[in-house]
């Protein structure tokens, strides 16, 4: 009989509501949702402390006749990070790599202007940021996305995510101010394994959570 950690993803961020008690009380928190898995945890926890909720899009570059090979990945804010040692290993050219980044480059606008319907990003400067994830296995996403919100300026930047691969967690300890990991499972094997339902996000989905956050927040702030 497998052991679930999680009923689904509003229940991953339900439980990670209280190991972020410590960092609830910063105002000019923001929180960014890695979508598409992530926006349903973070989701949970803004209605809780009422914070902002935005996301933050990481679409990863494959290397060319291997799309499940990560040679880099772009975020928001027009930065790109590449792994030159797998783009050297493979002989990618910069041809190739402009190619791929293109490609990646409209479907990251696609779903940025679809997820926001026209609303502008949250301001990120002088603001406290918190990361969400559904989970991390390797931790490149997520670690492209502190490399692109740092540039934005932020009081801080934070990771919080319901279930993780453990020296994963101690890796990113050195790239923000704090990590919070609810669960390090071993063997982790993946993300998926520790939800009963592990269904996939939908862009709709993500649409309509982060539509519902943002009436919300813009509801408690007027009152």
């Amino acid at each position: 009989m497998v052991d679930y950690l999680f009923k689904n993803r509003a229940h991953a961020g339900q439980a990670l509501v209280e190991k972020l008690a410590p960092y609830a009380d910063r105002p000019r928190t923001v929180i960014l949702a890695l979508p598409r898995g992530g926006v349903p945890v973070g989701y949970e926890i803004a209605m809780v402390y009422d914070f902002p909720l935005d996301v933050f899009v990481v679409r990863k570059l494959g290397v060319p006749g291997h799309g499940e090979l990560a040679m880099g990945a772009i975020a928001t804010g027009g930065i790109r990070f590449l792994d030159e040692d797998i783009v050297q290993g493979f002989g990618v050219s910069d041809r190739a790599v402009d190619a791929v980044t293109y490609q990646e480059r409209l479907e990251l606008e696609r779903r940025e202007n679809y997820y926001r319907q026209s609303q502008p990003m949250h301001p990120l400067t002088n603001h406290h940021v918190m990361l969400v994830d559904d989970g991390l296995a390797t931790g490149s996403s997520m670690k492209v996305a502190v490399m692109a919100v740092r540039r934005f300026r932020p009081a801080s930047i934070g990771i919080a995510v319901p279930v993780a691969e453990r020296h994963i967690c101690g890796q990113l300890q050195s790239y923000v101010d704090y990590v919070v990991c609810l669960h390090t499972p071993a063997p982790f094997i993946s993300v998926g394994r520790w939800y009963a339902n592990f269904r996939p996000t939908t862009d709709e989905d993500v649409r309509t959570l982060l539509h519902q956050a943002h009436q919300r927040f813009n509801d408690t702030s007027i009152a």
